[in-house]
């Protein structure tokens, strides 16, 4: 028998519709047309009122969450066997109701149980992600959170987050809508967080400008290089709040001592400026006390040279006496106040300088270790970019040595912690006198040290440390009655071709550490 067409399977159809009096339903012609072309009759699938009910299913629980999200997705691929492993899933999630009271309890016969997830067969459906609204709220937050970072300025961007962080929180959120807004809003969010970057490195640039200008500015304030230079080093990529925090607690005393130093001046001028007017004043009457005089003396003088007798001359001179003691007199004042202007001037330029120099020794604890003098590790990394870079422009060697105290952690624990200290600053002291002037000094951290050794290779490098190590062992320091002798392993690096100032102290202190496995109190080159 030949096979139907289609067109003649639908016009069967609709006689048989006809002829059994059915209603002209979708259900119904597709039912008759299924028996007229023998394939089996598969029921529509109801998305629209599967989507309702999975809507209304309550999500208590994860489990509850998770099996009302693979029910989600196994509706929209209409997937039947997803739909009814999700729901039998779903029933093994549901929250235990209360016992009932034994005057209602009702005797109920055991029924099967739903099978566990573990053991439903893997569907394309159960194994797709569940985009549950909890996940699409998550996503949301995440965009929130991330927006202050974004700045404010881009009306468009600003609409497009908005929208999609409404689309993302709608109850019955669309997938597709979602990923769409999303593939926009990330595609706007790149040039955003360009703007931003670009943003943040014009604004580091402007400041260091800023703060160069305030070092040129400042030639004769020395107590303002720390603090030039800490803002220096801390305004460079990467910012964190570490490092800022950091620099604002060294900086806060030195501002202190800044802001006690400018109110001294201040008042000091003020004191300068009335000294120096009544100075003017004073010396303005000795002026007219001394011309006074002399006019009276003068006249004195005619006097006793048209005197004919002694009787004439006796008041003259009695005059004469008076005006020279009283002259005496005021020089006599005259004197007392300027010797007291002027103790009160040194007294004033005294307190000055002590604040300056105080200034001075804060500012330098911004890039110096307070217990020994040297250089911090900010100062350090400042001297070996300084080094480095004039290495690069005259292609002069550059060694760089670390060395760390043996036994360091036995001192302490023998003789105690003061005497560690002054083990570390004894070493210091010795490291400073045998070093050349353009060698620099920077504790490392604990008991390691980090000397620079501009113009020097490495046989050289290793020699100058031999010679420290010599040096120390003829020079103990007493804690008591008991003599204590320092010893140090070092290693020493010189700085090769495209190598960074860190990569050679990481090789100085690798062979430091061999030196210190071969028996300690030696200097190994890297």
């Amino acid at each position: 028998m030949a096979e139907k067409k289609p067109f003649e399977i639908a016009r069967e159809t609709l006689k048989q519709l006809t002829a059994q009096k059915l209603a002209p339903t979708p259900l119904n012609y597709q039912r008759l047309y299924n028996e007229i072309a023998e394939v089996p009759n598969e029921p529509v699938f109801p998305t629209e009122r599967l989507r309702d009910i999975a809507l209304a299913l309550p999500t208590k629980t994860p489990g509850q969450q998770k099996q009302r999200g693979l029910l989600e997705s196994a509706i929209t691929q209409l997937n039947w066997e997803g739909v009814k492993n999700s729901l039998m899933a779903y029933g093994g999630f549901s929250p235990p109701a209360p016992s009932p009271s034994p005057a209602l309890a009702v005797p109920v016969v055991d029924a099967p149980k739903p099978a566990p997830v573990e053991a439903l067969p893997a569907t394309p459906a159960l194994t797709a992600p569940a985009l549950t609204a909890d996940f699409f709220g998550q996503i949301a937050r995440v965009v929130e959170y991330a927006q202050p970072a974004l700045g404010q300025d881009d009306e468009r961007f600003l609409e497009q987050t908005q929208a999609l962080i409404k689309a993302l929180r709608q109850p019955d959120a669309d997938a597709i809508t979602v990923k769409q807004l999303l593939a926009n809003y990330s595609h706007r969010l790149s040039f955003a967080a360009e703007d931003q970057a670009e943003i943040k490195k014009v604004l580091l640039k402007l400041l260091h400008l800023i703060i160069e200008n305030i070092s040129h500015l400042s030639l004769d304030d020395a107590w303002l290089k720390g603090q030039v230079d800490a803002l220096m080093t801390v305004c460079v990529p990467p910012l964190t709040l570490r490092r800022l925090d950091d620099v604002e607690q060294r900086l806060k005393d030195v501002i202190f001592k800044q802001t006690e130093s400018k109110t001294r001046a201040v008042q000091a001028q003020e004191d300068m400026r009335q000294m120096l007017a009544a100075f003017i004043e004073r010396l303005g009457s000795m002026t007219e006390s001394t011309s006074s005089f002399h006019t009276q003396m003068e006249a004195s003088a005619r006097l006793i040279e048209q005197a004919k007798s002694i009787t004439e001359i006796a008041p003259v001179l009695k005059d004469v006496v008076g005006a020279t003691r009283s002259m005496a007199q005021d020089s006599q004042t005259a004197r007392d106040a300027l010797q007291g202007m002027k103790k009160k001037v040194e007294a004033t330029e005294a307190e000055l300088s002590k604040l300056h120099q105080e200034l001075d020794r804060v500012s330098a604890l911004a890039r110096h270790d307070s217990l020994t003098g040297a250089l911090n590790r900010q100062g350090l990394d400042e001297a070996v970019n300084r080094e480095v870079s004039k290495v690069r422009r005259m292609d002069t060697p550059l060694c760089m040595a670390m060395l760390d105290i043996d036994n360091f952690k036995k001192l302490n624990d023998t003789l105690g912690h003061a005497t560690g200290d002054v083990a570390l600053a004894h070493l210091a002291a010795v490291a400073r006198e045998v070093m050349r002037p353009q060698d620099t000094l920077a504790r490392y951290g604990g008991e390691e040290f980090v000397i620079l050794l501009p113009d020097t290779p490495l046989d050289r490098g290793i020699e100058a440390m031999t010679r420290l190590q010599r040096e120390l062992t003829k020079r103990f320091f007493m804690t008591g009655a008991e003599k204590v002798l320092i010893t140090f392993s070092a290693g020493v690096a010189q700085l090769v071709a495209g190598e960074t100032g860190a990569d050679a102290i990481k090789r100085a202190d690798q062979a430091m550490y061999l030196a210190k496995r071969a028996g300690k109190n030696r200097v190994l080159g890297a």
